[in-house]
């Protein structure tokens, strides 16, 4: 890691230079200036075209944005995660999601030990497993083959899943069906379950210790919902498998080891979708499809390890990212896929890249005197487009987006496919060139409207090309914004492998729960608004 800071950088004040002397161009000014920008401005790889022509950059900023990757050592600190090194320094840990999608025959080591062997046999237990599930050969308790896959789980263990099966639903076996459950709110389990029957269903309980509250709380309700509809306790043993690495817990709860997927921890959740965590994509797609995303995956690892940093998309990505977060301002970042199946796909990047880069301490310890992390968030197209995209056009926030695309149609019906596409491209065009005072007064708009009407373009977009959504796209688009979150954190100096934010809240919850039952004296260790708070609930929950 490269010991200066960002912002103390030559690269960095270059940039600020830089950006203050072309903060006010227009794209409509840049493209009529380069006829050739289309073209010198996209890239390939993995199955994946890149059109970032459209974003508020010249020539000079792909080289000083690229000077700044190299005065942070992007390209070192990418070769010493592919290498096992700990880069994940917080917690002294390897980062080697890229092990889970490394084919048979390659060696990666953590510690001087090769890992891919140990995640192969992972990946041909789970492969056994999910034939025998779509098969029918694995019966529930009452002999009946199971018909209803639901996984509990939350953040990582929860969200690559889900967002996959819906992905690649016309990839999975239609006589099946998934679900998911991860809120602690009892709703969310009465959903998955209804109209469920218990001798069909299996459960996979996701937790790398079994002891994550939400999880084991949904969980210890899901034990009582076979129990209760199958009538034997040790019914639990052919409906519940777990991945996990507690085998303690596991034997506990009822599930036979046997029927536990591990993990390591070497691997973050929130970049394990393509770990045993995606047991419910493998029986969804079946093992060979699943082999196929992680092919998808590999492609795109060997193109950020391998490609020139002005060809790597990851790394424009990411440092494209910085260009409008540290430069502009801009404080979001839209992610809009013009492809119904991908409807999670935004949930899924939230906690990819929120959860990664949302640190305000770098990795000297000091905390950053430069932002970091976008907020992300996005909805598909066209759906977005009745709703948010009024202000990203007229807005007076600069929000730059991600539009998603595929050349090929899922669906039989051809036109609405071109229709589709004709809005993302009509978007990205709008957004850029958007409509002047004087096109409007030529196409006859009335004086009175006029000014409204104006819509000022110069809104940056990527625009992401793929030719079908199917699996090894998914896995090679999934890949790509997990190496442009790491280009980011690179250069924030921060680590994007740990999550401490996340465990106050945790523990304070550990501490209210008693608090709530019906017998506790009244809570007086919080401060003066949570206790009436916890005074108000408990007086009005109704039971």
């Amino acid at each position: 890691m490269a010991s200066m800071r960002p912002t103390e950088t030559a690269a960095w004040t270059a940039l600020a230079t830089h950006h203050a002397a072309i903060k006010d161009r227009h794209l409509r000014e840049l493209f009529a200036e380069d006829a050739a920008r289309a073209e010198k401005f996209s890239a390939e790889g993995a199955g994946l075209f890149l059109d970032y022509s459209k974003n508020r950059i010249t020539d000079e900023t792909v080289r000083l944005l690229i000077d700044l990757a190299r005065a942070r050592d992007v390209e070192g600190r990418r070769d010493a995660m592919f290498r096992g090194e700990k880069i994940n320094e917080t917690e002294r840990r390897a980062v080697l999601h890229v092990a889970l999608r490394a084919p048979r025959g390659t060696r990666i080591e953590v510690d001087g030990q090769d890992v891919v062997p140990d995640v192969h046999v992972v990946l041909d237990r789970m492969a056994s497993f999910a034939r025998e599930i779509r098969t029918g050969t694995w019966k529930g308790y009452t002999g009946k083959r199971i018909r209803n896959v639901i996984n509990i789980g939350i953040g990582g263990s929860y969200l690559g899943p889900e967002m996959a099966c819906l992905a690649l639903r016309e990839f999975s076996d239609k006589g099946m069906n998934f679900r998911f459950v991860s809120n602690v709110d009892g709703a969310n389990f009465t959903a998955a379950t209804d109209g469920l029957d218990p001798a069909q269903t299996l459960f996979i309980i996701s937790s790398k210790t079994f002891t994550t509250l939400e999880t084991m709380t949904n969980a210890a309700t899901a034990r009582r919902w076979i129990v209760a509809g199958l009538g034997a306790d040790h019914a639990v043993a052919r409906h519940f498998v777990a991945v996990s690495t507690n085998a303690e817990g596991v034997s506990k709860f009822g599930i036979d080891p046997a029927r536990m997927f591990g993990f390591w921890d070497w691997v973050g959740g929130r970049y394990s979708m393509d770990s045993a965590i995606g047991l419910s994509s493998m029986i969804a797609i079946g093992p060979e499809r699943f082999e196929e995303m992680l092919a998808g995956f590999h492609d795109m690892d060997e193109h950020f390890r391998t490609a020139p940093p002005e060809r790597n998309l990851p790394m424009l990505m990411g440092l494209l990212t910085v260009w409008y977060n540290n430069f502009f301002g801009a404080e979001t970042l839209g992610i809009m896929p013009y492809a119904a199946p991908l409807a999670r796909f935004p949930a899924y990047l939230q906690q990819l890249q929120m959860e990664s880069n949302g640190k305000h301490v770098a990795l000297d310890a000091s905390r950053v005197a430069w932002q970091t992390g976008p907020i992300i968030w996005g909805e598909p197209g066209t759906d977005g487009q009745h709703s948010f995209y009024q202000l990203i056009h007229q807005g007076t926030k600069l929000i730059p987006c991600d539009l998603i695309g595929f050349c090929e149609r899922l669906s039989p019906l051809a036109a609405q496919h071109d229709l589709l596409m004709a809005n993302l491209f009509a978007q990205a065009e709008a957004l850029a060139f958007g409509k002047t005072k004087e096109e409007l007064k030529a196409e006859g708009s009335p004086d009175f409207q006029t000014p409204f009407r104006v819509t000022e373009g110069n809104r940056p977009t990527n625009l992401i090309l793929a030719d079908r959504l199917d699996p090894r796209t998914l896995g090679s688009l999934v890949a790509l914004y997990e190496h442009s979150v790491f280009t980011q954190g690179t250069i924030w100096a921060i680590d994007s492998f740990d999550q401490w934010g996340v465990e106050l809240g945790k523990a304070l919850a550990q501490r209210i729960i008693p608090e709530l039952a019906a017998e506790a004296e009244p809570a007086t260790g919080h401060d003066s608004s949570t206790n009436a708070l916890i005074a108000r609930y408990r007086g009005r929950r109704g039971w």
